[in-house]
């Protein structure tokens, strides 16, 4: 039987990139992104959050430890991943995402351009590397929408 696993995530840093290197100098980062979910809850709408623990590697990593920080948005595209370890003889487990491709949303505070929002791969921060083929959208849907 075939399978796919894509996700494709637009949401917002719940902290600080941690930039670790494995002993062969690959740069690895980890990530807490806060997705919400907007629903109707006696009669207003409200975001509830989902929060995804995220892990970049190389370039992709070393550029997310560069630019973003708490509260920046970014839009990922990457694969799920299962976790299971062991902490104190007790069986833990959960899904995270592993990133393959990430795109900066709106400016970085205080740098160049930081009146109007812009767009930027890790590729063009970079200068070389994949795009990521897509953009996100600008707006959020309107409330009215039902579903």
């Amino acid at each position: 039987m075939a399978s796919y696993n894509l996700v494709v995530l637009l949401g917002n840093l719940t902290r600080d990139v941690e930039l670790k290197y494995t002993q062969n100098q690959m740069a690895i980062a980890k990530l807490g992104l806060a997705v919400n979910d907007r629903v109707k809850k006696n009669n207003e709408w409200v975001d509830e959050p989902t929060f995804v623990d995220v892990t970049l590697f190389g370039r992709t990593a070393e550029i997310a430890n560069q630019y973003l920080s708490k509260g920046s948005s970014v839009l990922i595209e990457g694969r799920l991943k299962y976790e299971t370890w062991e902490t104190d003889g007790q069986k833990r487990s959960k899904l995270s995402v592993i990133g393959d491709r990430m795109q900066m949303i709106g400016s970085r505070p205080g740098g160049p351009g930081s009146g109007r929002p812009t767009e930027q791969t890790a590729s063009q921060a970079s200068h070389h590397g994949d795009t990521m083929g897509h953009s996100a959208s600008h707006s959020p849907p309107p409330d009215d929408v039902p579903f």
